[in-house]
């Protein structure tokens, strides 16, 4: 599978992408545990596990971690923050490793960009009989007024590139083999300054990220306008960037 051109902006932006990216509320573990078996004496394969954000979580439950990433720059931050994970260089259409290996696949604020029959395919192929696939993403809560005029900033450079936000991965399902499990949403937040958790995040997205010097500037200016004319953002106090955290299960039939 060829890298998507615009996700060639996570080879500028990895360390910034751990930074400006929030963390997964404490539900996520029930999900994991209860829901997709993730656990002592079981393997976890994670697909476009990037730079890592997910690993935290992925630990707590205990097992063997797995991580496949195709970007070379964001597996070097991931093995450099997490010796201890096997990391892979492969894709979701060409996984590298045998037939019925893992009991659980999970794709974090990833599957967007390989929504694929070839993908599903390939996942399912090393699943164990009853594996289970786990898809989660933290999407930002537009509803609050700040936030949409951040996505309004950034949403004009999207292009195509493949976003959770619109829905189209959805097109992937129903899929050959996987029967629908389980879908649950969770409020969520990323706690921190203006400065890390809205400039961060913004120049953390992979076609921010891959803009011209000039152009990226450009956006940085106009989310650092945004702050200084929303009360909520300035001073020094701590800013919480509402999210929902949406996670689906599928089982290996």
């Amino acid at each position: 599978m060829q890298v998507h051109e615009k996700s060639k902006g996570y080879r500028m932006g990895a360390r910034d992408y751990v930074a400006g990216r929030p963390g997964y509320p404490p539900e996520t573990l029930l999900w994991l545990r209860e829901v997709l078996g993730v656990g002592a004496g079981r393997q976890v394969l994670e697909v476009g596990a990037g730079t890592g954000k997910f690993m935290p979580t992925l630990e707590q439950c205990g097992g063997s971690i797995i991580a496949v990433e195709p970007i070379a720059e964001m597996r070097q931050e991931l093995v450099r923050a997490f010796p201890e994970v096997v990391a892979l260089e492969g894709s979701a259409d060409a996984i590298p490793l045998p037939d019925a290996s893992v009991e659980s696949v999970v794709c974090a604020q990833a599957f967007h960009w390989f929504a694929t029959p070839a993908a599903l395919a390939e996942m399912r192929r090393v699943l164990v009989p009853g594996g289970m696939l786990g898809l989660i993403w933290n999407g930002r809560d537009e509803d609050v007024p700040w936030v949409a005029a951040l996505s309004a900033i950034t949403n004009r450079y999207e292009g195509d590139t493949p976003r959770y936000r619109t829905g189209a991965w959805r097109k992937a399902f129903p899929a050959p083999g996987f029967d629908f499990v389980d879908e649950r949403h969770i409020r969520n937040s990323h706690v921190g300054t203006a400065e890390q958790v809205v400039v961060k995040r913004t120049l953390s997205v992979s076609f921010i990220a891959g803009l011209p010097a000039d152009r990226r500037a450009q956006v940085e200016r106009q989310v650092r306008a945004l702050i200084a004319r929303t009360p909520e953002l300035t001073g020094d106090g701590a800013v919480a960037f509402p999210y929902e955290t949406s996670m689906y299960a599928y089982r290996k039939a």
